[in-house]
């Protein structure tokens, strides 16, 4: 845990400079059986080139909005670190029509046409995969983003006092206030380097943000995201446990 992290891109570099090859994020879908591990360079790689996607193709710049109409899953994670990288605000309020810029999953892509600015979708499907069909009117991140730089570099350097998240209550947190949330909620879980936290909640708050990336992050742990966890029986469930080496739990 660094206290001199001003933002979350920073935790990510932290985290980088660390141990590369440490887990970061493992995610589940328990209604496909599909299994993701990222170490920390995979995840960083991934932030970099939704990054270089977002400033490049996109023409995102710090102050933008963007909303992020995704579930709890290892790619809303990586964007919600790209933006950080940018300056971008991510809103999680669900109103793209404030937004400069929309990112979508397949169940959401008719509420994020109220964007008038770019708008990106997401498959969701295993390995990153793309759509069969584009949706129309949208980019299709599995499209764009492979042939992105595997390194970013911000035109403009990101303000740790800017706004950087927005929550579906109204409540507008700067970089470095999440940041510092991310650090004290490690804190308060017990979280250490080498903890592993199984969470379940959706990213749809604070907590669920927190508790399925940011806090693990800050600490120098890892987090198993399993947002269907409540597929699994008792048995299903201590087995996932035990294999995950999981210490902290979020459900």
């Amino acid at each position: 845990m660094n206290a001199t992290d001003r933002t979350p891109a920073d935790l990510l570099r932290t985290a980088l400079a660390d141990d590369p090859a440490r887990p970061l994020v493992t995610f589940y879908d328990d209604a496909t059986g599909e299994r993701v591990e990222l170490s920390v360079a995979t995840f960083a790689n991934w932030v970099a080139k939704t990054a270089n996607l977002l400033q490049d193709d996109l023409g995102a710049e710090p102050g933008d909005r963007l909303a992020l109409l995704l579930p709890a899953h290892w790619q809303s994670a990586v964007w919600l670190l790209a933006c950080s990288s940018v300056g971008v605000l991510v809103d999680l309020s669900g109103d793209a029509a404030r937004a400069d810029l929309v990112v979508s999953g397949p169940d959401t892509l008719e509420a994020a046409r109220a964007c008038t600015g770019e708008r990106v979708a997401l498959a969701l499907r295993p390995l990153g995969g793309r759509f069969p069909q584009p949706p129309e009117g949208f980019a299709d991140y599995a499209v764009e983003v492979p042939g992105q730089g595997d390194r970013f570099t911000p035109y403009v350097p990101v303000d740790p006092e800017a706004p950087a998240l927005a929550l579906p209550d109204g409540t507008e947190l700067s970089g470095a206030q999440v940041a510092d949330r991310a650090r004290a909620d490690a804190g308060e879980r017990g979280l250490t380097a080498g903890s592993r936290l199984l969470s379940a909640l959706p990213f749809d708050s604070w907590a669920g943000l927190s508790a399925g990336l940011l806090a693990p992050l800050a600490a120098g742990g890892s987090v198993v995201l399993a947002p269907r966890l409540g597929l699994l029986d008792d048995a299903a469930l201590g087995a996932r446990r035990e294999s995950e080496r999981v210490t902290h739990t979020a459900v």
